[in-house]
């Protein structure tokens, strides 16, 4: 037996999950010597959380305001999601897909449901947005044929981290350690149409397509200008072109609406060919999926020509249909776009000299700051009992539970009101 886990007695001669005995400082400890340094040391170790909290190895609690970077849109802990996990478990855990099970079915039928799918359409279920992402890349290399050798991409987009998604994410850090990647994509500003429009202009029939993200979640919370996504989609079109969305962080129900690019001032009605989802989608249980909008780009993927040994299994197809049924049974996508517009109202209503602006959609929030002290403030909070992130030296992130009441949502904008005027980094 394990000299950390021999206090614990087995359960029919099986141990069980390791308690959380011991304080965060030796968690910590024994994290260095266990764990890949990819990360760097954890700000905290956690050991359980509900509604929208959590609590630490010394029995801290904090405000979760970040939801596992937008994935427990349900929340901690969540009664329905844990029992509808729970009892496909305890059904029909895994199989692989040279079979299908009524879950996995469903769950892909009601996917095409919220994201407006059109007839014809098709989903590749994955585990996460980096895999959902990869699958987009290898739909647009079937759908080159050899002949469309180029792929555009914006500056500021984060799409994962394996080889084929790292090739669409611009930033230097994260792809000069791994290079060369798969060849072929550019990177032009963000946002800027005139940019856009040129690289069609050049040679626009070579573009395989376009991938975007809706709201760039990484670069600090920025929505694409209104109308680009529009442009976006004309371009494609009339170059044979495909416009990939990459909603995994904005999507499902986290801006208020199932989809980001549903909102009028963000698609303003573009249909995409593709779009990614993954993050909220399971409500904190791994699982992600492309969804290919309708007839011939759903069947560019043919048969031996992307797989996966886990995506779509039952136990991940209940979370996401239970985190699905709770948006819709509870009215969240409501609940979110009021609370967002509300809590980013007050937050630019402060006066602080540290708060620039604030931006974002539903519960996808910036605090811009006018000093490079985001860092500071992210640990300032933590000490303070909040969870947040700061993406970049000037922007806090504020991607919270669905769940997040007004109250706790007010007990942030009052720490944000009680910081220093003169915070260092």
């Amino acid at each position: 037996m394990s000299r950390h886990l021999d206090a614990q007695r087995p359960v029919d001669g099986v141990l069980p999950v390791p308690a959380a005995e011991g304080s965060v400082a030796q968690w910590t400890q024994r994290y260095t010597h266990a764990v890949m340094d990819t990360f760097g040391p954890p700000q905290r170790v956690l050991v359980r959380g509900e509604g929208a909290y959590v609590w630490d190895a010394d029995g801290t609690r904090y405000l979760d305001l970040l939801a596992g970077i937008a994935v427990n849109a349900l929340g901690h802990a969540h009664p329905t999601l844990t029992a509808a996990i729970s009892a496909q478990l305890g059904t029909l855990g895994h199989v692989s897909n040279f079979f299908a099970t009524p879950t996995q079915i469903a769950f892909a039928e009601r996917l095409l449901e919220v994201a407006r799918a059109p007839h014809g359409s098709r989903v590749f279920l994955t585990n996460s947005g980096t895999e959902a992402n990869e699958a987009a890349f290898k739909l647009l290399r079937r759908h080159s044929g050899g002949r469309r050798p180029r792929v555009l991409a914006l500056e500021g987009g984060f799409h994962g981290r394996s080889m084929g998604a790292l090739a669409l994410t611009s930033k230097a850090a994260y792809r000069e350690p791994f290079e060369p990647l798969p060849g072929g994509v550019e990177f032009l500003p963000f946002g800027d149409t005139a940019a856009l429009e040129a690289a069609f202009a050049t040679d626009g029939d070579a573009v395989a397509g376009l991938v975007v993200e809706p709201i760039q979640g990484e670069a600090g919370v920025r929505p694409l200008p209104p109308g680009y996504l529009a442009l976006a989609r004309r371009l494609t079109a009339d170059h044979g072109a495909l416009l990939v969305l990459d909603e995994v962080q904005t999507g499902m129900g986290r801006t208020g609406r199932w989809m980001a690019h549903h909102h009028p001032h963000l698609g303003g009605g573009v249909v995409p060919d593709a779009v990614t989802v993954a993050k909220g989608l399971g409500g904190g249980f791994p699982v992600g999926a492309l969804v290919a909008y309708g007839e011939p780009v759903a069947t560019l993927l043919g048969r031996g020509q992307h797989g996966t040994t886990f995506g779509g299994n039952p136990v991940a197809a209940a979370a996401g249909l239970a985190t699905i049924g709770v948006i819709e049974r509870d009215g969240l996508l409501g609940h979110v776009a009021r609370l967002g517009a509300a809590w980013r109202e007050r937050i630019a209503g402060l006066g602080h000299p540290l708060v620039a602006g604030v931006r974002g959609e539903g519960l996808l929030v910036a605090v811009e700051l006018s000093a490079p002290v985001a860092p500071a403030v992210q640990a300032r909070a933590l000490d303070a009992g909040f969870v947040v992130n700061a993406p970049t030296p000037t922007a806090l992130r504020l991607a919270p539970p669905f769940v997040l009441t007004d109250e706790q949502a007010a007990s942030f904008t009052d720490f944000l009101a009680a910081l220093p005027h003169d915070l260092e980094a």
